[in-house]
């Protein structure tokens, strides 16, 4: 078994969405195509509610999937289709935007103000990106959590762990969403797709990966790891929290066009200009 290498390491940087929402990008445009099949991540922890609570108002989404995961606080949504809800700890959204969709999501903070959520995107391929707007809404209670011998915490969300499969099915680039605790003094092996995209992005204490600790985790590091048949996280005096997170890459070229993601400029021009005439809505 070959244990993956870093390829790539990373800090989540600060930066502004929506209408004013300070966050984390973990990464993003300049990143493509190391992530393939992602496209861009954000760490929306908070606990100042100015700092979010003006949200992401009405915006259009095409040809891409949105995955939020909420640990604190909560998230409103209303979309084009009539869709309405609240994501809050433990929830977690897979939108498939495909042809398109219009929706808003509105921030609030636990009853102490704090936010503590990410959202990632994932692409769809020229063959998927036209495809009907869905969603698969999961409960906390829904996702499954095993816990290994030494302690190692998984919880789910998309993928399998020891032949428990996470709820969020059916998803094109095959992808795998795991959040790990692995407690102080333990090893986590965890086995990979040769040939798929894996990274993972700490959220919480200090660990380290590689075959021989090479590279040191601590909170806010991404890291994109080589080709290989396994990861391992090991820890020391401290516990570690990571979300590990793999897919099938697409290699198609990528237009991107902020929430509009096609593979050609003209395709993402296209949407924009049905967006402004009233017909982006299929």
């Amino acid at each position: 078994m070959e244990t993956r290498k870093a390829k790539r390491i990373l800090m989540s940087k600060p930066t502004m969405e929506g209408a004013g929402v300070h966050l984390k990008r973990v990464f993003g445009y300049y990143d493509v195509p190391m992530f393939d099949p992602f496209l861009m991540m954000d760490d929306f922890r908070n606990d100042d509610p100015q700092k979010y609570l003006r949200g992401f108002p009405w915006h259009p989404h095409r040809g891409i999937e949105t995955i939020t995961y909420m640990l604190d606080g909560s998230v409103e949504h209303r979309d084009s289709l009539g869709n309405t809800g609240v994501l809050s700890g433990g929830d977690v959204q897979w939108m498939t935007a495909g042809r398109g969709i219009v929706h808003q999501e509105m921030p609030r903070g636990n009853a102490e103000g704090k936010m503590l959520g990410f959202q990632l995107w994932a692409n769809l391929p020229a063959s998927h990106k036209m495809m009907s707007p869905r969603y698969q809404d999961i409960p906390s209670q829904q996702i499954p959590e095993i816990v290994t011998d030494n302690g190692t915490r998984v919880r789910i969300l998309c993928g399998s762990v020891n032949g428990v499969q996470g709820p969020v099915k059916d998803i094109i680039i095959d992808p795998e969403y795991l959040d790990v605790t692995v407690p102080a003094n333990s090893e986590y092996l965890h086995p990979t797709h040769r040939d798929y995209t894996v990274f993972l992005y700490t959220i919480g204490g200090n660990g380290y990966t590689g075959a021989e600790n090479e590279t040191a985790l601590s909170n806010e590091t991404v890291v994109l790891f080589e080709d290989g048949d396994q990861v391992r996280i090991a820890t020391e005096g401290d516990p570690v929290r990571f979300l590990l997170i793999s897919g099938k890459p697409i290699r198609e070229p990528v237009a991107w066009g902020g929430p509009i993601v096609m593979n050609t400029r003209e395709e993402v021009q296209q949407a924009f200009r049905e967006y402004e005439e009233g017909s982006f809505l299929k």
